[in-house]
């Protein structure tokens, strides 16, 4: 399956509608690389670019109506999608969030997440009402195993993964994670969690490997290799899924260990202490990043165009695409959670909108 060409149009598309929903040229990124420290570096993703799979997404986006790219945009969540809405809408994506089920039924069999996972697929290649034949995705919360899924495998959290200092066997527990996550018919995971937690009072402590940016950054490189496997080719084979790093950027080190809060960290640092994660993670081919709840020196990381765009997409050169958190677009300022073009402007190319 080529994931690359689904990666590719959604990033493209953030960039073309972008440009359609912005009247202010200093809105779009006009990012001159030098403006942004060296520090940061140019990633050499392990996938080399496809003038084919570019092509293909050009010749596809000529086509496209502009109902139908902003579906490929919003990513609903399976408590609130139908089938029926996945035909009339063709969404890019759908994701289930932790404590939802197919049916919702906490005990749904492996064939009932199969079944559904086929039926949503088959509605967004039915063309019959949305006129696109465009596949669509599906995104989970695999964070230490198939967590959601009654018999599936589990794994210590981070906190104690991490502890074991040992990148070969974590790569051995996200290919298990990876195979089980594919078995259920599910094409995404929402991991790894990259944070490097500088506070303990942070109430999602657990979820970081390490306070030190070192073991963060090889444990990103070996899960985001377990999960996505040898995808040098630009696709990844029926045992493994695309991997997400994810939040990007700060969120083990905001202020007083407050979720969500805000880093107040100089850019330096926020880069040698909590980016080295994605420095790895992207460094291994990771196709998608999650931005971050927390705030850096009081703006939102979903707004924050100079991160999202000016370094992450144009210094760093990551050209996957950029998933929000849960409506963490309504939390910028001036935003809602069903009205925020200034995520679309800062780099957003998904809105993770769930049930507002």
């Amino acid at each position: 399956m080529q994931y690359r060409l689904a990666t590719s149009v959604a990033a493209a598309l953030g960039a073309l509608l972008l440009g359609a929903c912005s009247s202010n040229p200093e809105a779009t990124s006009t990012t001159n690389n030098a403006a942004v420290p060296d520090y940061w570096p140019s990633i050499q993703s392990s996938i080399a670019k496809s003038d084919e799979v570019e092509k293909k997404v050009s010749e596809m986006l000529a086509t496209m109506t502009v109902k139908q790219k902003v579906a490929q945009i919003v990513q609903p969540e399976i408590r609130d999608v139908t089938v029926e809405d996945m035909r009339e809408y063709g969404f890019g994506s759908y994701l289930n969030g932790g404590g939802s089920f197919p049916n919702n039924n906490k005990h749904a069999t492996p064939d009932e997440w199969i079944a559904l996972a086929e039926a949503m697929y088959q509605a967004s290649i039915d063309d019959s009402l949305d006129g696109s034949t465009i596949p669509t995705m599906w995104g989970t919360d695999a964070v230490h195993g198939h967590n959601n899924v009654i018999g599936a495998t589990l794994f210590p959290h981070n906190i104690g993964l991490g502890a074991m200092r040992d990148p070969a066997l974590i790569e051995k527990i996200a290919t298990a994670t990876a195979k089980e996550v594919r078995a259920t018919g599910i094409d995404w995971i929402f991991a790894p969690t990259v944070a490097a937690a500088r506070d303990d009072r942070w109430g999602r402590t657990y979820e970081s490997y390490s306070e030190d940016p070192e073991v963060v950054g090889a444990y990103a490189r070996a899960i985001v290799t377990g999960l996505q496997g040898d995808i040098s080719d630009g696709n990844i084979d029926d045992q493994h899924v695309v991997s997400t790093v994810k939040h990007f950027v700060g969120d083990g080190g905001t202020e007083h260990g407050d979720d969500q809060g805000n880093n107040i960290a100089d850019e330096e640092t926020l880069f040698r202490i909590h980016a080295q994660g994605y420095v790895e993670g992207l460094g291994a081919g990771s196709q998608s990043v999650m931005a971050s709840f927390n705030s850096w020196h009081g703006e939102k990381l979903h707004g924050n165009k100079y991160l999202l765009t000016d370094v992450l997409k144009d210094k760093m050169g990551f050209d996957g695409f950029v998933v929000g958190d849960w409506n963490g677009h309504g939390q910028i300022e001036g935003c809602s959670n069903d009205n925020c073009p200034q995520a679309l402007l800062a780099g957003l190319d998904v809105y993770m909108a769930p049930t507002p």
